[in-house]
C-alpha cells in the first residue's frame, strides 16, 4: 500500500514537471536586459514576450488567410531602430498565414483585436533564426517590436 502511495505520488510530479519546464529562449545577457527593462512582460510557451500598452476593441482576432493594417517599429535589444512603419495612411498590409511574416508577429497578431497596441520581445528562433537579415539585423538577434493592429478583413 506505501509503495503504491510513492509511484503514485512520483507519477504525479514527474508528469508534472514537462508543463511547467521550458527553456529560455533568451541568453543571460538578453534576459537580464528584458528583466530590467520590461520586468512586467507576459512570456508565452514559445518564449514570445509581450506587453498590453493599448487594449483594443471586440471579441475578434485576426485568422489565417486576414490582411492586417499595423503600425509597428522594429529595434534591436541595444534599441537601434531597424525597421519601421508609423504613417496610419500608409499602414503595413501583410496576411497572416501566407509566410509573410515572421513566426513572432504570426503568433501575435492572431491574439489582438482592432485597435490593440502591444509591445513584443521576440527571441531569435521567432525571428530572423541564425542568420539574420543583413545588414540591419544580425544573426541571433533578439527583436523589440511596438506593433498597433489598425484594422484586419479576409479582403
Amino acid at each position: 500500500m506505501r509503495t503504491a502511495f510513492w509511484l503514485a505520488l512520483s507519477v504525479a510530479v514527474w508528469s508534472a514537471l514537462p508543463l511547467q519546464a521550458q527553456r529560455e529562449k533568451l541568453s543571460w545577457d538578453e534576459l537580464a536586459i528584458v528583466e530590467k527593462t520590461w520586468p512586467k512582460a507576459r512570456k508565452t510557451s514559445t518564449g514570445l514576450r509581450y506587453i498590453i500598452l493599448k487594449e483594443g476593441t471586440g471579441d475578434a482576432t485576426p485568422q489565417p488567410g486576414d490582411k492586417v493594417a499595423v503600425l509597428y517599429q522594429g529595434r534591436l535589444l541595444n534599441g537601434k531602430v531597424f525597421n519601421e512603419e508609423l504613417d496610419p495612411a500608409r499602414p503595413f498590409r501583410p496576411r497572416i498565414g501566407r509566410d509573410q511574416l515572421i513566426a513572432g508577429w504570426e503568433e501575435v497578431l492572431k491574439q489582438m483585436k482592432r485597435g490593440e497596441k502591444r509591445l513584443i520581445i521576440v527571441p531569435y528562433e521567432l525571428g530572423y533564426g541564425t542568420r539574420g537579415n543583413p545588414p540591419r539585423i544580425p544573426r541571433r538577434a533578439t527583436l523589440v517590436f511596438e506593433i498597433e493592429l489598425l484594422d484586419f478583413s479576409k479582403e
